[in-house]
């Protein structure tokens, strides 16, 4: 691979201690398999994908009897059933470290601080899967969580998993009804939640909210209160310090389960009706976690993994993976910019982070406001940083490497909720090229169609994945017929996964992504992802944010784009002149818009993810159905019946 063009090269130091290396080392040595290079273990990994999943098992000294079979049905992408005899227990492979090292460490903004060591977690989690046993919880049963990101969330969590029952959760910022429909369809036993927590310096009390969701849940027996925010708390509700006191074996009874049993239910954040109960598989979610962390992120024992999340979203599910890994999992709560915008680079000094995660908007927003953690930070430990949730744009890649750190691997990762992992991700052995995600997962067919389904190299076109893997959902929950399931991943391909993704597989083996392929915008028939122009006019100074849309008009699609501007700035003839000038020049005429609209904010999700389609529905007069979905609802009323939409 010519690295002539690369932001970052790994140096033979790294190459030679990555944890990537010694896969490779380790499956050749088992095989007899010579690979020469990333690709050609790559295509090793789909066209024996059998092969790999048992060494990557191996490799990792997963925990639990794997079984003689490996993969029954195969070749049928829906009905595939990884390692069906095998049996394990989730919770026991994150808990398998029993030191004094510290397990998690946790923020909440400035108000709160602590830590638990491994042997400390294990303790907690033995009391609390001893009160839940007493309560009547078995395999199976849901153990549902409305909590901050806070280390009780992981001790409940294991203790879930750790009786073979199912766990779910949502973050605290969600609204009554959208956490009951939620948590409505699944069901739960035992609600966990708290009195409140803290955002940009302010307590905000939830107790009311919870109040609300418990009378909205017939299916609850009981609601466990931990207290972070320190208000008075809830009297009808068992208080944790109670719980963690229950007496216990020493020793946890793990449950063994089937590789395919349930683990997670998660909820899809789209806002056409209900969100999908999305439910994933023990074996499934343990490997693939195991396979991102420590082949593609260099994760290992003693390594301090950090990424910015609720516990509605599914990075959450994946940093507490780390875990297995042995590292410490760095839990911070609060907004990202308080009291400004050091806080998180303060917090990776203070414990030495080694990975970095966050979103693509996060970075957006650090170069806006002009924070260069390169001129105020150490960050000596720090060696890769991750980016997901939207795309991050070239110009975002020059500023990690400028403004953070030079000598770091920044890994843009993409995937989903529908996977609880990813399609794309980092890798320790890759230059990292500027606007490219460094490479496809290992054991993920990924390819890209055109628009006859035919795969492509070079060109745009969509993101499938053409056989099967373990982390697959295992269903939705409650879609008895699996007509849901299947209309959602394989009703535009035949046996391929479809995922929704517009992107471009470069020749360097790496994925360029231009956004959700049902917001790709069509005019003239020409399709048009919406990253390529976000990407463009958010450079401009005076634009914060932008949002863009397809409104369907005169027979045909005319692109349609919203600003919001800094405070004080209003769009004028020669701001919209710039911003069409910068389209025309830096992308190409079709991607012009025909109407360039300020507004003052702009509709996003719970996990920070801008929502193009609802924007797009209003604008239309067709119904949002699940406004819940979104953190900042009213915003679209700033989308109602815009006057310049009429001509």
């Amino acid at each position: 691979m010519n690295h002539h063009n690369a932001l970052w090269v790994p140096s033979d130091n790294k190459l030679a201690q990555a944890n990537l290396t010694k896969f490779i080392n380790f499956v050749q040595s088992n095989t007899g398999t010579l690979f020469e290079d990333y690709d050609s273990l790559y295509q090793w990994s789909v066209q024996q994908k059998e092969n790999f999943w048992s060494m990557l098992w191996d490799f990792c000294g997963v925990i639990g009897e794997k079984g003689l079979r490996t993969l029954l049905h195969g070749n049928d992408i829906e009905k595939a059933t990884w390692f069906p005899d095998a049996s394990l227990n989730f919770a026991q492979n994150l808990l398998r470290e029993r030191s004094d090292y510290v397990a998690i460490t946790f923020k909440a903004e400035d108000r709160l601080e602590y830590q638990l060591s491994f042997n400390e977690l294990y303790e907690q989690v033995a009391a609390v899967a001893a009160w839940l046993t007493k309560q009547g919880v078995v395999s199976g049963d849901r153990v549902a969580a409305y909590l901050p990101n806070m280390p009780e969330t992981i001790v409940a969590m294991l203790a879930t998993t750790s009786l073979g029952a199912i766990w779910t959760s949502t973050s605290p910022d969600f609204g009554e009804e959208s956490v009951i429909d939620r948590f409505g369809q699944t069901q739960p036993k035992i609600l966990f939640t708290t009195d409140g927590y803290f955002y940009n310096g302010k307590t905000i009390d939830i107790r009311n909210k919870v109040q609300l969701i418990r009378q909205g849940l017939p299916s609850l027996q009981q609601t466990v209160e931990i207290p972070l925010a320190a208000i008075s708390g809830d009297s009808t509700a068992v208080s944790w310090k109670k719980v963690i006191a229950e007496p216990h074996d020493d020793e946890i009874q793990f449950v063994q389960t089937g590789f395919n049993h349930p683990l997670y239910i998660l909820y899809s954040s789209g806002t056409t009706g209900k969100p999908k109960c999305i439910t994933h598989k023990v074996g499934g979610v343990l490997l693939q976690h195991l396979k991102e962390h420590q082949l593609h992120s260099d994760v290992k024992k003693g390594d301090r993994v950090f990424y910015f999340t609720t516990c509605g979203w599914m990075m959450w599910n994946w940093l507490a993976s780390a875990l297995a890994s042995g590292a410490t999992v760095v839990l911070f709560d609060g907004a990202p910019f308080y009291p400004d915008g050091n806080v998180l680079w303060d917090y990776a000094d203070q414990v030495d982070m080694t990975l970095f995660g966050t979103s693509a908007k996060y970075i957006d927003a650090l170069k806006k406001n002009q924070i260069f953690p390169q001129q105020t930070h150490k960050l000596s430990s720090l060696r890769t940083i991750c980016s997901t949730g939207s795309v991050l744009a070239p110009e975002s890649f020059d500023f990690v490497y400028e403004s953070i750190k030079k000598d770091v691997n920044l890994a843009s990762i993409s995937g989903g909720t529908d996977i609880v992992s990813c399609f794309v991700l980092g890798n320790p052995l890759l230059p990292v090229f500027r606007g490219e995600s460094q490479c496809r997962g290992l054991g993920m067919a990924v390819e890209v169609y055109n628009q006859q389904g035919r795969p492509v190299i070079d060109n745009k076109g969509e993101l499938v994945c053409t056989q099967t893997f373990p982390s697959q959902p295992l269903c939705f929950w409650g879609d008895e017929s699996g007509e849901k399931y299947h209309e959602a991943y394989f009703s535009k391909y035949n046996n391929v996964w479809h995922h929704g993704d517009y992107v471009r597989l470069t020749k360097n083996g790496g994925i360029q992504i231009y956004g959700r392929s049902d917001a790709t915008l069509n005019p003239g028939g020409v399709r048009i992802g919406t990253a390529e122009i976000y990407r463009h006019v958010e450079q401009i100074d005076t634009v914060v944010e932008s949002i863009v849309i397809g409104q369907e008009w005169d027979n045909d699609v005319r692109v349609i784009l919203f600003v919001v501007l800094k405070s004080g700035i209003k769009l004028d003839e020669k701001l919209i002149k710039l911003i069409r000038t910068t389209i025309r020049e830096k992308c190409t005429p079709r991607h012009m818009p025909a109407k360039v609209v300020q507004v003052a904010d702009i509709p996003r999700t719970k996990s920070g993810k801008i929502v193009e389609l609802a924007v797009r529905d209003v604008v239309h007069h067709r119904p949002v159905n699940n406004l819940g979905a979104l953190a900042n609802p009213s915003a679209l009323d700033f989308f109602k019946d815009i006057p310049e939409l009429l001509i």
